[in-house]
C-alpha cells in the first residue's frame, strides 16, 4: 500500500495531484480547510481510499496533532511507501515591503513555510520507526530565486523552502537516506493564485501587465499537467534535497 499526504488538495495544483493518485492500491490523506466533493466522487469511483483532514496550515499550533491523527490511520505494516506532499501556499499579500499588513505577513510565513518545515518536523520523526520508504515533496516556486517586486514575502518564504530542502538532503545522505526529500517547482499555472496576482494593483505589483499576458495568450499550465508531469518525476530515482524544475521535462 502506498499512503500520500497532500496539503491543500481542495483546488488548483494539490486537487490535481490527489486527482492523479486516485488508484486502488493507494489510500490519500488531504489536509484542507474545506472537503472537496468532487474528489471524493472520484475516489469512490475509482475504489481509493481517499480520506479528509480538515486544518487550517496557517494555525501550525495543530499541525503536530494533524500528523498524530494521519499516522494513527496508516497501516505500517502493510505500508511499501510513505509521500508527503507539502502543496499548501499563499501569494499574498502583494504588498512592496512598507505597505503590508503585519497579520498578512505572519499568514504568509506560516502557511508557506513555517507549516511545511513543521510537517517534515513531525513526519520524520514517525518515519524513525518505520521500515518503509519514505519521500518529501515540497512545492516551490521560480520566484524562490528571482526578487519580484510586490512578492517580498512570497519569495522569501519559496527561498527558504528551498534550503530547508536542500539541508534535507544533507542531512539524510549522511545518515544513509531514510527520507527522500525534493523540492518541485511547477512553473505558472491556471490556478487561482494566478487569479488572485491579476487582480493586483499595479502600484503594488509592477509585473502585472506580463501575468495578464501569461493569461491572455494561453501560456498558463493545467494543474493537471503539472501533476502528472511530478508523479512521473516521484516513479524514478529521486537527488536527496534537490530542487526540481518543471522546465526539465517539457
Amino acid at each position: 500500500m502506498n499512503y500520500y499526504i497532500v496539503t491543500g488538495a481542495s483546488r488548483g495544483l494539490g486537487e490535481a495531484i490527489v486527482s492523479e493518485l486516485l488508484e486502488k492500491d493507494n489510500t490519500i490523506f488531504y489536509l484542507s480547510r474545506t472537503k472537496n466533493h468532487s474528489l471524493e466522487e472520484a475516489a469512490l469511483e475509482n475504489q481509493t481510499d481517499l480520506q479528509f483532514i480538515e486544518c487550517d496550515l496557517t494555525n501550525v499550533a495543530q499541525i503536530n496533532a494533524v500528523i498524530e491523527s494521519v499516522f494513527a490511520k496508516i497501516d505500517v505494516f502493510k505500508a511499501a511507501k510513505i509521500t508527503l506532499v507539502n502543496n499548501a501556499g499563499m501569494v499574498e499579500p502583494i504588498k512592496i515591503v512598507g505597505d503590508a499588513e503585519e497579520n498578512d505577513i505572519i499568514a504568509n510565513v506560516q502557511l508557506n513555510l513555517l507549516a511545511p518545515m513543521l510537517l517534515c518536523e513531525f513526519f520524520m520523526k514517525k518515519m524513525k520507526d518505520i521500515p518503509c520508504e519514505a519521500v518529501i515533496v515540497n512545492i516551490t516556486s521560480g520566484a524562490a530565486n528571482r526578487p519580484t517586486s510586490g512578492w517580498s514575502a512570497y519569495c522569501s518564504t519559496k527561498a527558504g523552502l528551498n534550503m530547508f530542502t536542500n539541508t534535507i538532503g544533507v542531512e539524510q545522505s549522511e545518515r544513509n537516506n531514510k527520507v527522500t526529500a525534493i523540492a518541485f517547482s511547477p512553473g505558472i499555472m491556471d490556478t487561482q493564485m494566478q487569479g488572485t496576482i491579476r487582480s493586483a494593483g499595479k502600484e503594488n505589483f509592477s509585473s502585472l501587465e506580463q501575468f495578464k499576458d501569461y493569461h491572455e495568450k494561453g501560456l498558463l499550465r493545467s494543474p493537471k499537467f503539472v501533476a502528472n508531469v511530478l508523479i512521473q518525476l516521484l516513479s524514478g530515482s529521486l537527488e536527496n534535497g534537490r530542487v526540481y524544475d518543471i522546465k526539465e521535462y517539457v
